[in-house]
């Protein structure tokens, strides 16, 4: 399943070729700028795909992070929650060290080994206690501190608010994942359990914030695209800022 979704990523892309929004008149200076602001040159297509994951969100995902939320305590969430992250330190680990970042790698390394160790499987975040704090990465940033700019914003069918460079980076964490390899052409039941409570647990996360933004915005479709981009290059400067290095030179000199 997971390697199928580079595919949909690129038949995503293919269809939002069929529509884009109309460029203003060139002499329209304040409507220039906020169309390059937005720079959402497929914003028709985006928007039919908003609806649609939107409904399948009111429909499917919304009531079973609601369930979810009301049936499992949070004493028990938590504790899910850090199995989750503790699964995915070899990715996060392979991001710190492609983006030259050693002190996240080691922190995200001893975070690895504590919590699976002493934190019984990733069960007990023991490592934060410990003086190893969490952090987040993706290839996505990755890309990012190697320069590669984001691009025009996409909205993709069940992923949600991206953008080609986002998009590239999903499919490179995938990649980087080795459980994408251990369950290759075996079992994958591993691979769904965890994909399955992956989405539930992030949905219910989100539960409060994204029906605000529903509930109040004009525009809910503009706002997340807003905030999307906001919380991602926030993130970027962050990681960025944090045990900083310079950019390759292998990729400046290219």
């Amino acid at each position: 399943m997971r390697l199928a979704l580079p595919r949909l990523l690129l038949a995503a892309a293919l269809l939002s070729l069929g529509a884009c929004a109309t460029r203003p008149p060139a002499d329209d200076a304040e409507a220039m700028e906020e169309y390059r602001q937005n720079n959402d040159p497929l914003e028709p297509t985006n928007r039919v795909f908003y609806a649609i994951n939107n409904g399948i969100d009111t429909v499917v995902l919304r009531p079973v992070a609601q369930g979810y939320r009301a049936v499992v305590p949070g004493a028990i969430r938590r504790p899910i929650r850090n199995v989750l992250a503790n699964i995915s330190s070899p990715v996060l680990f392979a991001n710190d060290v492609l983006q030259a970042k050693p002190q996240r790698a080691g922190d995200t390394l001893m975070r690895f080994l504590i919590n699976t160790t002493a934190g019984v499987g990733g069960v007990f975040d023991v490592a934060t206690d410990w003086g190893y704090p969490a952090h987040g990465t993706d290839f996505g940033f990755t890309l990012a501190l190697w320069g590669l700019p984001d691009g025009p914003f996409l909205f993709l069918p069940v992923l949600g608010p991206s953008n080609p460079r986002d998009a590239t980076g999903f499919a490179g964490n995938i990649v980087l994942d080795p459980f994408t390899w251990a369950t290759f052409g075996g079992d994958q039941v591993f691979g769904w359990s965890r994909f399955g409570v992956g989405a539930v647990d992030a949905r219910e996360r989100f539960l409060d914030p994204i029906e605000q933004v529903k509930r109040t915005a004009l525009d809910p479709y503009a706002t997340f695209r807003s905030l999307y981009r906001q919380n991602r290059q926030s993130e970027i400067e962050k990681t960025r800022e944090e045990d900083p290095v310079t950019t390759p030179a292998w990729f400046l000199n290219r």
